[in-house]
């Protein structure tokens, strides 16, 4: 007998974490994915990347099938999934409480109306959907054991005895009747049953509503769109470590740009890149704490030698995260290869020193305490620059083609020497000025001279290609430029040529053949971020209309609980990368702040008012 595939489609899941790690939950009742005790641990249900033979638990009637709706309570990450069937109605809340020890999942079944037959089946698999753990059942408890990891599971009710070699139970439900199944993971060295198993799941599922709506309490943002900026911003707060401030790209690994391709890649990390945005979309939503945190891991993680500075860290800041495949795992929706670990630790991104300087000028400049040698290490971060800038990088989208002279790279270099100098003002630190103010002049000439295309009216993606790339949108809000610059403006128009059914790609790409610039096969979808970007950059140059309509396009393509993936395909109307991705939800949360308050493109920004 085959095992049954997962056939749940990406934007199917749900998010729910407990702030260090994060489960992925189906509109089936199935957790798919779940890696502890950490975000980058070892996955113990994988079967998103495979099938239900590499670890799943599913809370569901015995009939199976999606529920028949489901939502966060509001202003929470606790999610309510309700199944109307033939003999009655049920409701499955799941939850991850903010840790405090151990890492806990919760799931409470509730029988609304009639009565429901039920099943609960939980089959782990370690170390990344193939070791078989040990079952044995103690007391009232259920316990995996494989190497380092246990599991233990409890119930508060009678669900009936659990199965040998995977804890499957039957057992119904009638109207009234309620009881929880709690999951905690502790060493397997522990003797002893965790504390967290014997506190009753009532008391935490209030606990955890209560500290979530105290934390969403907080968003000072009341326009249109409050409830996609919340929920948002809650996708924000749950994919931050919390022990180091870290915000991960996303909770999953190898969901694909492209079904059945190959651009399937680790997001369990957190990209320099992302910093800057990141700080500057907490504090203008009013979390003061979060940003300082994620500022306080920024700087803790690239200490050392800026000519090491690396564009992804591991969340406590580790450095090497080796890149691995796993051929036990088929991919979702057989896209192969599975990886764990990201190589792109080890490429040459002149952005990501833009990118971090940009970051604590932006902390500076909120009144944020910095460390003592933080001006030291500017100084060495621009030294570095100073001698390399002019050297050809993989650019903002890490692509594992050939090195080049991206523009957006040198439009980057030229925002590390502008906030540099911006911060020796703030700071009474100008020794240094004289050579920074020169660099920062050489670069911006060169950008405009070699990374403009007269032709077409457009900056393009690297010098001399005439290949556009989304990330020229971002040149009047880093300063470069000003919105009203006739250069932006012409670019803001030529992006209609990465346009996909009213999306926008991040560049043009071929189509069965190998791509030049990013030297992977195939085509993926349209880029969230990059469609963001586009909305945001119509309203800057004139066009806020047009740019909330693209704004409402990019609401429209959430899923049924506000959760954005990295990619949409228009083609078929399907989330696409790995989800949910932090980088949408942070330009989501800037564009709906900046649509709600855009004034008329000034013939000059304030960022780039000394420069020519």
């Amino acid at each position: 007998m085959s095992t049954p595939v997962i056939d749940n489609a990406i934007e199917d899941y749900a998010l729910l974490s407990d702030l260090e790690t994060a489960a992925m939950v189906g509109r089936d009742g199935s957790v798919d994915w779940l890696c502890l005790p950490r975000f980058d641990s070892p996955a113990c249900l994988a079967a998103l990347l495979g099938t239900r033979e590499n670890g799943f638990w599913q809370v569901a009637p015995l009939a199976r099938g999606p529920c028949t709706h489901r939502a966060y309570r509001p202003d929470t990450l606790i999610l309510d999934s309700v199944w109307e069937t033939a003999t009655g109605t049920v409701r499955v809340t799941d939850f991850m409480p903010p840790r405090t020890q151990l890492p806990c999942l919760v799931r409470v079944i509730e029988c609304l109306s009639g009565s429901v037959p039920m099943r609960s089946e939980l089959r782990l698999r370690f170390h990344q959907g193939r070791v078989v753990p040990w079952i044995r059942v103690a007391d009232q408890f259920t316990v995996a054991v494989a190497g380092p990891d246990a599991v233990w599971l409890s119930a508060d009710g009678t669900v009936g005895s659990p199965g040998e070699e995977d804890s499957t139970v039957d057992f119904t439900v009638s109207a009234g009747h309620r009881l929880a199944l709690t999951l905690v993971w502790a060493p397997s060295h522990r003797p002893v049953p965790p504390a967290a198993l014997s506190v009753p799941a009532e008391t935490v599922l209030k606990e955890t509503g209560d500290y979530w709506r105290r934390w969403t309490g907080r968003c000072p943002y009341r326009g249109p769109w409050r409830d996609a900026v919340v929920r948002s911003l809650i996708t924000l707060k749950a994919l931050t470590y919390a022990p180091t401030g870290g915000m991960v790209a996303a909770p999953t690994t190898s969901l694909p740009g492209c079904v059945g391709g190959e651009r399937n890649w680790d997001y369990r990390y957190c990209w320099l890149r992302d910093s800057t945005r990141a700080l500057s979309c907490l504090l203008r939503s009013g979390y003061r704490e979060e940003a300082t945190a994620w500022l306080d891991w920024l700087v803790r993680a690239i200490a050392g030698d800026p000519a090491d500075l690396q564009t992804v860290y591991g969340v406590g800041g580790q450095r090497l995260l080796a890149e691995s495949e796993a051929p036990w795992l088929p991919g979702y929706r057989d896209s192969r290869p599975v990886r764990f670990g990201n190589s792109a630790v080890g490429q040459f991104q002149l952005d990501v020193y833009g990118e971090v300087l940009d970051a604590l000028y932006g902390a500076a400049q909120a009144g944020i305490p910095l460390p003592s040698h933080v001006w030291s290490l500017v100084e060495a971060l621009m030294g570095f620059l100073h001698r390399h800038w002019r050297e050809p990088d993989q650019g903002p989208w890490q692509v594992r083609g050939p090195r080049r002279q991206f523009v957006h790279s040198k439009v980057m270099a030229w925002v590390a020497a502008d906030r540099a100098l911006r911060m020796g003002e703030l700071l009474g630190r100008n020794g240094s000025s004289a050579r920074w103010r020169a660099m920062r002049d050489q670069v911006h000439l060169q950008v405009c001279s070699q990374g403009w295309d007269a032709e077409q009216g457009t900056f393009t993606q690297s010098y001399g290609s005439a290949e556009l790339d989304a990330s020229a949108l971002l040149i009047p809000r880093l300063g470069f430029l000003p919105a009203g610059d006739p250069r932006v403006r012409g670019t803001v128009r030529a992006m209609r040529g990465l346009d996909d059914g009213g999306f926008v790609r991040r560049y043009a790409q071929g189509g069965r053949g190998v791509h030049d610039v990013d030297g992977m096969r195939g085509r993926e979808g349209t880029f969230v971020a990059c469609s963001l970007w586009y909305a945001h950059a119509l309203a800057m140059t004139g066009h806020a209309e047009e740019g909330r309509e693209a704004f409402e396009r990019v609401l429209g393509t959430r899923n049924d609980v506000g959760l954005l993936s990295e990619q949409w395909d228009p083609r078929t109307g399907r989330q696409l990368g790995n989800a949910p991705q932090a980088f949408s939800h942070v330009a989501l949360v800037e564009t709906a702040f900046a649509l709600a308050a855009e004034p008329s493109p000034s013939p000059r920004s304030p960022a780039a008012s000394d420069q020519r």
